[in-house]
């Protein structure tokens, strides 16, 4: 199998090659992460560094810097073959990064190649070649949009928010905690979920929680319209949009506060330099909320995960970021002057 594809940028080959050689850092503006998994290397990219992306395992074998990045697959993918990134001249102000695969399927990826693998590594790649895009010139001509049955199969198959352990209290969430007398001992239910926020992605707490309550997965708003049809029954208030606003905000993180008859739910957005961490926190008044509880609670991580991977996906895909100007604006001041 053969696939390719390539993306002009109005800029030298040297601001993509930059670009390129930074791939699995933590400056790396290329991968399109947190929206995918990200990609990972065991050193420093160069000829030897194995690593991957979620399953997909890989190593290098051909490194020219600033031009050309190769990894050929591991045998246990179903894959045998190649995958590279390079940078080509079109002319002295502008260039062409293209992605290509050579490789031959095997086994099982004979069929999970067309109908599945295909169709997410084609999005992933062009939402890279937006990231390289927006990190040079900043706008994106023609940003990538997802398909339906890529939403689909990212939801079933990305795995980017993960349950926190012993989660500790926000700063600003515990504040709201002690004005209200509570002690997370004392509350019934209490989790975090987090995924992680690389250097490109934003950092506004407003931002990242107007994406995650502001725009929920069809499925999760489907799942809230039944919440208020059902609960009539059983005399519990319904939500509405206004139920999510924020109530306290500070530099990193936002606070969303609502009581009711039956219960009172606090919940965090906490940006974090690396992560952002979806808190929350909620206790019973009476049998019927600890009975609304005791089906929430084995629904809502599930939820918030979703949420949480909608909106990081919104997010590293929308254009320009913050951290896009800024880099576009770093690399505006060292580019050479066109004459």
């Amino acid at each position: 199998m053969r696939n390719v594809h390539c993306r002009t940028i109005p800029v030298p080959a040297d601001r993509v090659g930059d670009l390129l050689d930074r791939l699995a850092t933590v400056d790396d503006a290329l991968w399109p992460s947190p929206a995918w998994v990200a990609m990972r290397l065991d050193r420093p990219l160069g000829v030897g560094a194995r690593g991957g992306h979620g399953p997909i395992r890989y190593e290098v074998v051909a490194h020219d810097p600033g031009r050309r990045v190769r990894f050929a697959f591991d045998p246990r993918v179903g894959i045998d073959g190649w995958h590279e990134a390079r940078v080509e001249d079109v002319d002295a102000n502008q260039c062409r990064l293209v992605h290509e695969i050579r490789a031959t399927a095997r086994g099982a990826m004979v069929l999970l190649w067309p109908t599945v693998v295909r169709r997410l590594h084609d999005a992933l790649v062009e939402d890279l070649l937006d990231n390289a895009e927006v990190a040079t010139t900043g706008p994106v001509a023609h940003p990538a949009v997802w398909s339906r049955s890529v939403r689909v199969l990212h939801a079933l198959t990305e795995r980017t928010a993960t349950q926190v352990r012993a989660p500790s209290v926000p700063p600003l969430l515990a504040v709201r905690l002690a004005q209200d007398g509570r002690e997370v001992t004392g509350i019934d239910l209490f989790d975090a979920m987090s995924i992680s926020r690389p250097p490109h992605v934003t950092s506004d707490p407003d931002t990242w929680h107007a994406a995650i309550f502001g725009r929920p997965p069809t499925w999760v708003a489907s799942l809230l319209r039944l919440r208020n049809q059902l609960v009539d029954l059983v005399g519990i208030e319904r939500g509405s949009t206004e139920t999510f606003s924020p109530t306290h905000v500070s530099d990193d993180e936002v606070v969303v506060a609502a009581d009711a008859s039956h219960l009172d739910f606090r919940a965090s957005v906490w940006v974090q330099a690396e992560r952002v961490v979806v808190t929350t926190a909620s206790w019973a008044h009476n049998r019927r909320g600890r009975a609304y509880l005791g089906v929430v609670r084995r629904v809502h991580p599930v939820v918030i995960r979703s949420m949480l991977r909608r909106a990081a996906a919104d997010l590293s895909r929308s254009t320009p970021t913050a951290g896009h100007r800024e880099l576009a604006r770093q690399a505006a001041r060292t580019a050479a002057p066109v004459t």
